[in-house]
This record gives C-alpha cells, structure tokens and sequence, in this order.
C-alpha cells in the first residue's frame, strides 16, 4: 500500500514566490505503538537534478499521465457504484468484475483462495512490493523536481500492520504551482505503476526471445522439483521433460494446467450427472490391449448397487470396443453389466500401462483408428471412478548416458511412433485426485540447451516476478485510483474542485468530504465482497 504525500492544496501560510530546492541536515524516524517509520534524504539530489535537466519532456510526459489517471479514477468510481448497485439489487447483477479484481491479486489467485502461500511466493510479493512502490514514489518525485520542487524525503513506514510509503514535498511551495502541475506531481505514481504494468507485460512476452540462445521454450515443461509427499515422487525427477498427458501432447506448463482442469471437470460432470446416477463410465479414448492370460489370472469386479468396488493398488477395466466417435462417445458401465459381469475386471496398473494401446485415442501414421488387437488379447478401457481418475503422464529422461546424444532427437521420433515409445520415453498411470495431480509439480517451461543443475530455475524465477510485479502495480495502480482518505484518489479530487469556481471555498470542503466519506464506504463494501466471493 502507498500513503499519500504530506501537504494540502490550497491552504496554509502565504504562497511562496520561488521554488528553491530543500536541503535537510537531519531527519528524524517516529516510531510509536501503532506507527513507525524510516526516512532518507539519499535520493532528494539526484532526482532533482534529473527532474530539471529534463523538465520539459518530463512535463509532456506527465501530462499524459494526468489523462491516463483521472480516467482511471472515473473508471474507478463507475465501477463502484455498479457493484454497489448490483448488491442492492437496482439491476441483475453478477460477480464478474469482483472476479476480475480478484484474479488480478499478486497473480497467485489459487494459492491465496486456497489459504496456501509457499515462501518463495511470500518472497515474490515482497521485492515486487518494493519495486512497485519505488516506482510510485519516484514518480511523484521526478514530476514534482520537473517543476522546480525538490522533495523533503522519502519515508516507508509501518501503520498498525498496513505497510506504505511517501513522498513529502514543502506545502507552501505545492500551493504556489498552478492547479495542472499539481495535477500532474499527484497523478504521477498512478502513470508510473500502469507503465511498469506495461514494461512487465512487453517483458513476459520477449522473454522466450531474450532466453533463446540459453534455454528452448514451448517444446516440452520440464520437472523442477517433485515434494517427497507427492505421489508422483519416484516417478519423475528434476530435469525430465513431460512429453503427453493422456494422449494429450503437452508444450509448455499452460497446457499441463489445463489439461489438468479440462480432465477435473469431465470427471466432475459425469459423477454430477443424474443421467448416470452416480455410476462410473468408461472412459474411451484410452484402452489396452490386455492378453487372455492376465484377465483370467485378475480378479472379477464385484459391483456394489450402483459403484464398483476393486481393492487397493488395483483399478476397474472393462472391455471396450473400438466405437465410431460419431456413433458415441463413451460406453457406460450399464452397456457392459448387460454383456454380462465377467466384462469388467480389477487390475494392476502397472500391469496395464505395458500393454500395446487400442480404441479411440490410438492413430496410426496414416490417421486411422487403431481398434484391433491380437487375437488373444481383447481392449479393455479404466473405468472413470468416484474421486479417482486413470490418467497416463509419458515423460523424457534426457539426462540419462543413454539419452544425452539423443536429447534433441527423441520427440520426432516419439510423436511418428505407433507405440508412442523410445529408449528416451516413458510412461506411467496416476491413479487418484487430478487436483493432487494439478499441484503435484514444479514445472517451468524452459529447457535448458546444455544439461545443467545451475540456472534451470532462472526463467521460471523472473516469469514469476514480472507476472507477481504486474498484479503488484496494478493493484497499486487501481487503490490510489479509489476516492479515499489518505491515497492519491483524495489529492486528485481536491485540486480538481478548485477548478469550480463557483463554489465556496467552504462548499468544496464539504463536496470533497462527502466523496472521500461515499468512496470509503463503496470501496469497503466491493472489498467484502471480494473477500466473500474468493474465500
């Protein structure tokens, strides 16, 4: 959060005729029960110096910035009165603005709604914290030194438990600058955080550019760290490279995630379904080819009213044959019960994963449907059970000595493969929570060219700073924007009331009064709710 600086528009002592620059000897740090702040001169000379020898563009640039913020803060009002008209039910409203803002929150929306904030995280918001303000703070100061103010000092302080930071600037000397140049030194950290907003954006989106001649982006999301509590632990490592998830190929950790999300919510609504009334469904875009041998050496699926039911480290199967997507889709558990029982039987993953591949989600190189097995072998499919998923992850291990000469050759190779595997590639079932699935990762999207423990991490460090820095400013941006006490929304209006003439001095007090006390109350009330509808 930012305070606002120390000064009132058009009040105190008698104006000043000349802007001279300040210089303080000494200044002293307050520290209280509630309040404690540390305050530094270091910057006042360079910045000033700076604001004058290039005051005119400075000026120019700044007056673009008063456009831009007073918009904002129009903007800002508009969008409190709609959600404060859409609670008290004045139109059919929805939450979609309070989404909006909530998924602009530091940029880790799932982590904070879920209560869950890991230390790096903490460590992200903090020095883009830092960063943003620095940004706000020196805006203020460089368009005040543009017109001839050097500022007093710059203060972070800690209020109670809300952290922030100022710029004081002599009031006499604010007083005696037109209305538009104040304007334009109180608009200036709102210009400054949008424009980091934009520099972060631009930089996210070069990134891959400026990494390409150290790391390969968008080829295949490379494991960072598996917890030893995760149930992909063992499986993966650091370094490998996830090539498919469920016949899906995946290019970067986007693409995991939704995958992930797409998977969740088909199992989601299927066991929503009343069509199915809770039962399972076979999920037919995956089936193996499972010899004879191995069904009459597994366990016959008992069924349990509407459930299936197979003991620990087993999982259904049914036998699914190759059907025409445009015939249908998926075969339910109750197409099988009417073949007869002895269709559907419990095995071992492990087991299964082996086994050459049929149905809907197995093609050839010519793009036909790969349906037929051995004669001895019949296609059986995992049947989709409450809570849990069948899903198979084929991964790389380019760092293995059998794989190192081959690292960059394994994937045309894997994906004109009928059997989708190479001495390079691997392939394992998670069986259980896709959530758990979702989070069990570290993943980050660059590869590195050469194989190395140091810098694999770089890329996915600085995407999350810009993307943690861009929500950071802009959450900035948009609470200085708000016509409140104590932030730069109530600097704005004050000088903007100057501008009607016809109102008293007194009258512009009271106007401003009821703003500030409105914009409180709206900006508290669409907070709430934001708290409501995250938490």
């Amino acid at each position: 959060m930012e305070g606002r600086r120390i000064r009132r528009f058009g009040r105190g002592s008698q104006s000043s005729q000349t802007l001279l620059p300040l210089r303080l000897t000494r200044l002293t740090n307050a520290v209280s029960c509630w309040y404690c702040d540390f305050k530094t001169s270091v910057l006042n000379e360079p910045l000033y110096r700076y604001g004058r020898r290039h005051s005119r563009c400075l000026r120019v640039w700044f007056s673009v910035g008063l456009g831009f913020s007073l918009t904002a803060l129009l903007g800002v009002i508009l969008i409190l009165l709609w959600e404060f008209g859409g609670a008290i039910h004045l139109y059919k409203g929805n939450d979609g603005m309070i989404s909006l803002f909530n998924g602009s929150l530091f940029g880790f929306s799932s982590s904070i709604s879920g209560l869950i904030m890991s230390l790096p995280d903490i460590g992200y918001i903090f020095l883009s914290s830092i960063l943003s303000v620095f940004i706000h703070e020196v805006g203020h100061a460089l368009a005040a030194a543009s017109e001839g103010i050097q500022m007093e000092y710059i203060a972070v302080f800690l209020a109670v438990l809300f952290p922030g930071a100022l710029v004081a600037l002599n009031e006499e000397c604010l007083q005696a600058l037109p209305r538009n140049a104040a304007l334009r030194i109180y608009c200036a950290g709102i210009w400054h955080n949008a424009t980091f907003c934009v520099v972060c954006a631009l930089v996210l989106f070069l990134l891959p550019s400026i990494l390409d001649p150290f790391y390969i982006h968008g080829e295949s999301p490379m494991v960072l760290y598996v917890s030893p509590m995760s149930p992909l632990f063992g499986y993966l490592s650091p370094h490998d490279l996830i090539i498919s998830l469920d016949g899906t190929r995946i290019h970067n950790v986007q693409q995991w995630k939704e995958k992930v999300a797409l998977l969740n919510w088909q199992l989601e609504n299927l066991h929503n379904s009343g069509e199915y009334k809770g039962l399972t469904k076979i999920n037919g875009r995956i089936g193996y080819c499972v010899p004879s041998y191995l069904i009459r050496n597994s366990m016959q699926l008992q069924l349990e009213g509407n459930y299936t039911s197979c003991p620990d480290e087993l999982f259904a199967l049914a036998a699914s044959p190759c059907l025409n997507p445009a015939v249908l889709d998926n075969v339910s558990i109750e197409d099988n019960r009417a073949r007869g029982s002895e269709s559907i039987y419990c095995l071992n993953p492990m087991d299964v994963i082996k086994l050459r591949k049929c149905g809907d989600g197995v093609r050839t190189l010519s793009d036909q449907r790969r349906c037929s097995c051995l004669e001895e072998e019949y296609c059986f499919a995992p049947v989709q059970m409450p809570g849990l998923a069948w899903v198979e992850i084929t991964y790389s291990r380019p760092a293995s000595p059998g794989c190192r000469k081959l690292a960059r050759n394994w994937l045309p190779r894997y994906e004109n493969s009928v059997s989708g595997e190479t001495s390079c590639v691997s392939s394992f079932t998670f069986v259980g929570d896709l959530i758990t699935l979702g989070h069990a990762l570290h993943l980050t999207s660059y590869e590195p060219r050469w194989l190395m423990d140091v810098g694999a991490s770089l890329p996915n460090m600085l995407e999350k700073l810009f993307i943690c820095a861009f929500h950071v400013s802009l959450s900035l941006a948009l609470l200085n924007s708000l016509p409140v006490y104590f932030l730069d929304g109530e600097c704005i209006l004050e000088v903007i009331l100057q501008y009607f003439n016809f109102l008293r001095p007194r009258a512009r007090r009271k106007v401003l009064q009821w703003v500030l006390v409105g914009g409180t109350i709206l900006s508290i009330h669409t907070f709430l709710r934001m708290f409501i509808v995250k938490f």
